[in-house]
């Protein structure tokens, strides 16, 4: 496979803007995919080329096998988005994805010296805060589904749908391994500035968790609440949009 080739598979629903001046990567949540993110480039500048990663096991990568370890996964994404960096670069990313946002940028410090101009944290509480919760991702089916439903991050209309679930249910287990199975490891802080959004209902991620991400960057470091639980990037859109588009200027 070519680089563009790979880079493409990595990046679902792209729409290639040659005059931007930044390109903006943006990581989903545990169970989510790349349409999260598919109106995205409408509510941002004209300027930011708006890039939603596709893990493996979802979307148009369905049949693809998930990754359910950060460091493999992370591996594969910092091959397959090295050739977009041709130009200044951003990363968003929302619970489990601000984990490999995170990741992903001190990856690109060692194998390239480049980093991003920002990172946007969402919903996920600083790297270096042990997980709290009680592991899910090997529940049994019915156990598992329970979970899902409490956490109100799958739609009811696909908990409901047995032959859907039997689809997604590989992909879903693996993305609450990869944040379950995450053992951070310390390094110098990153230079760029780090922005953190997040929930003012969110039972989930408070707003200590948030703060804790200033010890992970010598650059500025910023805190925006939001209306909304731990998925207020769904309910409050028009919000977050405005909101970052203050932060990428």
């Amino acid at each position: 496979m070519t680089a563009g080739a790979l880079s493409d598979a990595w990046i679902a629903g792209r729409k290639r803007n040659p005059r931007a001046r930044l390109r903006l990567f943006c990581f989903p949540y545990a169970g989510g995919a790349a349409s999260v993110f598919r109106n995205w480039s409408e509510g941002l500048p004209a300027d930011v080329e708006v890039c939603p990663i596709q893990f493996p096991g979802r979307g148009t990568r369905l049949m693809e096998p998930p990754f359910r370890k950060v460091p493999l996964l992370v591996e594969a994404l910092a091959e397959a988005l090295l050739p977009l960096l041709d130009k200044p670069f951003a990363f968003f990313g929302h619970s489990l994805g601000s984990l490999v946002s995170f990741e992903l940028a001190r990856r690109f410090r060692a194998i390239s010296q480049t980093s991003p101009v920002r990172i946007i944290v969402s919903a996920g509480p600083a790297p270096q805060i042990p997980y709290r919760g009680q592991p899910i991702h090997n529940l049994p089916e019915s156990e598992f589904s329970v979970e899902l439903r409490r956490l109100n991050g799958t739609p009811e209309e696909l908990l409901k749908n047995r032959e859907l679930m039997d689809i997604v249910l590989p992909s879903l287990r693996a993305d609450f391994a990869l944040y379950e199975s995450y053992r951070y490891s310390w390094e110098p802080p990153l230079s760029c500035p780090i922005s953190t959004f997040g929930g003012m209902s969110d039972e989930k991620v408070s707003h200590r968790d948030l703060q804790a991400w200033r010890d992970q960057t010598n650059g500025s470091f910023s805190i925006r609440m939001f209306p909304g639980d731990h998925f207020f990037l769904q309910t409050t859109q028009p919000l977050v949009l405005q909101a970052l588009s203050r932060e990428l200027r």
